[in-house]
């Protein structure tokens, strides 16, 4: 195993520990250093993944963003493509249903209708395995956020992580992609893209 793979299962594996209640609290705060950030403030457009197991929760801010009038967009995994596409949501209750992995996706029949082009996207919100003090990240060894973000370089990016997911410096290779900004409970931290 690389050390790549060995710490991503490490930290996994702790956040994996957090209680509902802690996961919850730390999202919490998350959220609401987010919603007070100028870029998300100024921007339109934003895609946001939809919370899963023990990632940071994201359902409170896509219901926030919807309320503020935003354009909310969250990915479907093309897994036979190796890609992400951006579909726009207007309420998740309805529009989201158990897709890849049992992750919540938008239904096949709202893919077909509400696709967005990802030029027009202001703002990425991305989870992660883990990330680092130069706005570093892994996801999951998929490569799918990889891939998506490099495509839309204009796009601010964001990383949503608890405290225990960062790292002074994760071993990155050429094709993970750094971040604008990593927003944990107690910080933001300024990527070096």
């Amino acid at each position: 195993m690389t050390n790549s793979s060995q710490l991503r299962k490490d930290i996994l594996t702790a956040r994996g520990r957090l209680t509902a209640d802690e996961l919850k609290k730390k999202s919490s705060s998350i959220q609401s250093r987010l919603l007070n950030l100028e870029e998300i403030v100024n921007n339109n457009n934003i895609f946001v993944y939809v919370s899963f197991r023990s990632e940071v929760e994201t359902l409170p801010l896509i219901k926030t963003f919807l309320n503020l009038g935003k354009i909310v967009t969250v990915p479907i995994t093309r897994v036979k493509e190796k890609r992400l596409d951006a579909i726009r949501i207007t309420d998740p209750k309805t529009d989201l249903v158990p897709g890849y992995c049992n992750i919540p996706e938008p239904e096949e029949e709202l893919c077909l209708r509400q696709k967005v082009d990802p030029a027009d996207i202001d703002v990425i919100l991305l989870p992660g395995s883990v990330f680092d003090e130069r706005g570093g990240r892994f996801g999951y060894g998929g490569g799918y956020y990889d891939r998506f973000v490099s495509a839309i370089p204009g796009a601010f990016r964001v990383g949503l992580a608890f405290d225990l997911q960062i790292v002074e410096e994760a071993p990155l290779q050429n094709h993970d992609e750094i971040l604008d900004l990593v927003i944990t409970e107690t910080r933001i931290i300024r990527g070096e893209r």
